[in-house]
């Protein structure tokens, strides 16, 4: 037919996205190759010339080592049973509410504030001489900070509220960006009618087609939690530590030997982390299984208020928390000597600032830099792989058209296995390889985490996009590219520098790829402020923490302002 495309067209936009997909994959597949292979004592750099399980049995043989691997498992799975089960509840006490609204509103600035930063603030909340302990001072008749071991407790209690505080709002993001496709107007419209109570009408009708959607994003919480460094060397304990600091600490360790040990421990961690992605599978069949029994059951609960004023507390204390937090490390920033009990600092100064504004400058800059370049050609990527998906189908509707399967697993890939996993293998790798830490290097190496946060924010947005506004396009003559150039991207302006603001927070985050690949010749603002942790001089940490987290929140507020600005006398041209 003549309008049909041509089937070169075709093969290029089924092909494409695989070929994008893979490119993001495969330094998943060859990080694992670099570590496997020392794990199993083979590498010849370093003498290892044939394979071994002594590597394994070093690891095995550890102190602590059981209490390490229960920490990381506990961790992964506890704060993502914790996180999705707080977003659950608010989403069904507040769906279509005013809450939710202003809950939309605070979601950019929380996802602005690293995790580092967002550890730090909460660890001045938290601990014996911490903010809450000050207001709790004179009505316990406190002189001096209790001797409570609450940061650090080996529990890994503090760690974990501090994740949990960091990944629900993700997880709001991401259940957000897929409630319209769960129609949940009309779902609870029917639960309603039936007698149900709002929130079960939400949490029996809605809410399984909610999760179907964000089971990927979800998948990525229990692995990110499960082998985090950076949270853990602020907030976690230490004696023994969470397997993946354990294994910072074997790989940077001068005797070189214990590359093989760190290499078994890697593999030791994706084992742990796939062990925890298999228990979270499991916790699924399980809800699942609750679910139809309770709907099974025709109970409508229907006087839900009490569990409604339940469902109102864990995201906002989790987005208060944060709030609180960099409050108090700017407090922190200009403080004088701050004293227990006393709830402000008595002076104010900008010594800390002055000293760390001048010794971040260049961290700052390094973090800026690769930032903007990792965010960009990521952005470019996605936007390459979307759009040849979309061609795909030209006559697809609006929401119709969706990655495969096969092809998102491959583009979110580094957020499921475990950094340390496989980082340590690309480092390896680059050794071999006699590359040295240089920004493009450390570009690439967070390509590999800001992409598949990038595909994750703006592929829904990317294909809901109405068809019909650029067939009217076709309609008057507008070749393809100029139908690309000036209307689906002019429409997409606000999704796509939201996903370009997201990469970017994910790229000054990034602790653990800068730390390895950087090799410490290419210190960013992240690494610097976690290497200020143990030193516990408040003050730097605050201005540190608060100028780590100063440059995604710019981003993100470029990332709101712009789009109002360009669509000043054009708001019908909207996207819907």
């Amino acid at each position: 037919m003549k309008g049909d495309a041509p089937p070169c067209r075709l093969c290029f936009t089924a092909i494409l996205p695989a070929l994008l997909a893979l490119l993001l994959a495969a330094p998943v597949a060859v990080g694992l190759a670099g570590v496997a292979l020392p794990a199993f004592g083979y590498l010849p750099a370093l003498g290892g010339d044939a394979f071994s399980l002594e590597p394994l049995r070093a690891v095995l043989a550890a102190p602590g080592i059981g209490v390490s691997v229960g920490l990381s498992f506990a961790a992964g799975l506890l704060t993502t049973a914790v996180s999705v089960v707080g977003v659950a509840l608010f989403l069904a006490a507040f769906s279509g509410s005013r809450g939710m609204v202003v809950v939309r509103q605070a979601l950019a600035p929380l996802l602005a504030v690293p995790h580092a930063a967002a550890a730090f603030g909460i660890l001045f909340l938290i601990a014996p001489s911490g903010l809450l302990f000050r207001l709790a001072a004179v009505p316990l008749g406190l002189e001096r900070p209790p001797d409570l071991l609450i940061v650090g407790d080996p529990l890994a209690l503090s760690m974990m509220a501090a994740l949990v505080a960091k990944e629900m709002p993700f997880l709001m993001l991401v259940a957000f960006a897929a409630l319209p496709q769960a129609d949940p107007e009309r779902r609870q419209r029917l639960g309603r009618s039936l007698g149900y109570g709002r929130m079960a009408a939400f949490l029996l009708t809605v809410w399984p087609s909610v999760y179907r959607q964000i089971r990927l994003p979800v998948i990525a919480v229990a692995a990110f939690a499960s082998a985090v460094v950076d949270v853990a060397l602020i907030l976690g304990p230490s004696t023994p530590a969470p397997l993946a600091v354990r294994l910072i600490g074997w790989m940077n360790d001068p005797d070189l030997a214990m590359r093989f040990k760190a290499s078994a421990g890697a593999l030791v961690q994706l084992v742990v982390t796939l062990a925890v992605i298999l228990a979270w599978l499991g916790l699924e069949r399980v809800g699942g299984w609750l679910v139809r029994r309770e709907a099974a059951k025709g109970r409508r609960h229907a006087s839900d208020a009490a569990l409604r004023g339940f469902a109102a507390l864990p995201v906002p204390l989790a987005a208060l928390a944060v709030f609180v937090g960099l409050a108090l490390l700017l407090l922190w920033s200009v403080a004088g000597f701050w004293g227990f009990p006393d709830l402000l600092p008595p002076t104010l100064n900008l010594q800390s600032w002055r000293r760390a504004v001048d010794a971040a400058s260049g961290p700052l800059w390094t973090s800026f830099v690769v930032a903007l370049a990792a965010a960009t050609i990521a952005l470019g990527l996605v936007v390459t792989l979307l759009e040849a998906r979309r061609r795909r189908f030209p006559a697809a509707r609006a929401g119709e058209i969706r990655l495969p399967s096969a092809i998102a697993g491959l583009i979110y890939l580094p957020l499921i296995v475990p950094q340390i996993a496989f980082v340590f293998g690309l480092q390896v790798l680059t050794l071999a390889a006699g590359l040295t830490p240089s920004v493009p290097l450390l570009v690439a190496a967070h390509l590999i985490f800001v992409a598949p946060y990038a595909a994750l924010a703006l592929a829904d947005p990317w294909f809901a996009l109405d068809p019909r506004y650029e067939r009217v396009a076709a309609g008057l003559g507008r070749s393809r590219r100029a139908i690309f150039f000036r209307v689906r991207l002019p429409m997409l302006t606000a999704p796509i520098l939201t996903a370009l603001a997201i990469g970017f927070a994910v790229s000054i985050g990034q602790y653990l790829p800068t730390v390895l690949i950087g090799a410490g010749r290419l210190p960013t603002i992240t690494t610097e402020a976690v290497a200020l942790a143990a030193g516990g001089n408040r003050r730097v940490i605050g201005a540190y923490a608060l100028l780590q987290t100063a440059l995604p929140f710019l981003a993100f507020a470029a990332a709101s302002l712009v789009p109002v600005l360009l669509a000043r006398g054009r708001r019908g041209m909207r996207a819907p």
